[in-house]
C-alpha cells in the first residue's frame, strides 16, 4: 500500500503526477505546508526533516523528490517513466534529476538572475528535443513542477524560454498533470513567494 504525503503545489506535485502516470492505488495525505502541519511531532516522526513528499510503501518511508519518482517509475516499468536497461539514456535521466534538484530548485530561493540564468541553461539542455531525455520519462516531470512554479512566478519573459515554454504546453496535455492541476488546484496553493 502507498502512502502519499503532499502539499499542493510543493515539489510533492512531482511525485503526485507520476502516481497518476504509473495507475498506482495510493492513499493521498495533506499536509499544508502554510498552515506548518508538517512540523506537527507526528509527521516530523515520519519525516523529520519536515519536507514533502514523503510517500510510505507497505510502512516503509521513503523521502525526496527523485527518490520517489525513481522507486515508482522502477516499480511500474509499464509506465515507460524510466529506460531502464539502457546505460546511456538512464544516466541521462539522472543527470536532469541532478540539474533540477541541485540547480533548478535552489535558485527559485536565490531568485532574480541567478533564476533567469539556470532557466537559460535548462532551456539549451532541452534544445529542440520534445522530451528532455528525447522520450518522456521522470526527468520531464520533475522539470516540468519547477517551470511550473517558475513559469507561475511572473518572471517568465513573453518569447523567452520557447523549448521549456512548449515542453510545459506539451506536459499540460498529459492526463495526469491535467488531474494532478485539477486536484491541487481544488485544495488550493499556498506558496511561499
Amino acid at each position: 500500500m502507498l502512502t502519499f504525503y503532499f502539499s499542493p503545489g510543493s515539489s510533492a506535485m512531482a511525485t503526485h503526477i507520476a502516481l497518476h502516470e504509473v495507475g498506482a492505488p495510493f492513499e493521498p495525505r495533506l499536509v499544508l505546508l502554510y498552515k506548518g502541519e508538517n512540523r506537527a511531532p507526528e509527521y516530523l516522526a515520519l519525516n523529520p526533516e519536515g519536507k514533502v513528499p514523503t510517500l510510505t510503501i507497505d510502512g516503509r518511508v521513503l523521502t525526496e523528490v527523485a527518490a520517489t519518482l525513481y522507486y515508482l517509475a522502477r516499480r511500474y516499468p509499464e509506465a515507460g517513466l524510466f529506460p531502464a536497461g539502457d546505460i546511456d539514456a538512464e544516466a541521462e535521466v539522472v543527470s536532469w534529476m541532478s540539474f533540477v534538484a541541485s540547480t533548478l530548485h535552489p535558485a527559485r530561493r536565490i531568485g532574480g538572475a541567478r533564476q533567469q540564468e539556470v532557466f537559460q541553461i535548462a532551456e539549451h539542455k532541452l534544445g529542440d528535443k520534445n522530451w528532455a531525455t528525447g522520450a518522456y520519462s521522470i526527468a520531464d516531470i520533475h522539470l516540468f513542477r519547477l517551470f511550473w512554479r517558475f513559469k507561475g512566478s511572473g518572471l517568465v519573459t513573453p518569447g523567452a524560454l520557447p523549448a521549456l515554454n512548449a515542453h510545459y504546453e506539451r506536459m499540460l496535455q498529459r492526463p495526469a498533470v491535467r488531474r494532478v492541476l485539477e486536484i491541487e488546484s481544488g485544495i488550493g496553493y499556498h506558496l511561499p513567494a
